[in-house]
């Protein structure tokens, strides 16, 4: 299951804060698709999956527009 998270528009730390909040939610296995604009998250994102377990599976810049498939680990 693969759910998305549209976090345009919000600042450091928020995107972070959100995805955490919607992983807790999750089964194992079970992906969000996060789109963000703060350039903060190219570094924020990769450093919560590293910290929290999380898997980092894809992520994409285009035209300012960061994506981020992120796994829950178990």
């Amino acid at each position: 299951m693969t759910q998305d998270l549209d976090a345009i528009g919000l600042l450091c730390p928020l995107p972070v804060l959100k995805l955490r909040k919607r992983l807790k939610a999750l089964s194992p296995g079970d992906q969000i698709r996060l789109l963000a604009d703060d350039p903060a998250a190219i570094v924020d994102v990769p450093h919560f999956c590293n910290e929290s377990g999380h898997v980092l599976v894809e992520a994409s810049d285009q035209d300012g527009t960061l994506t981020f498939l992120v796994e829950k680990s178990a």
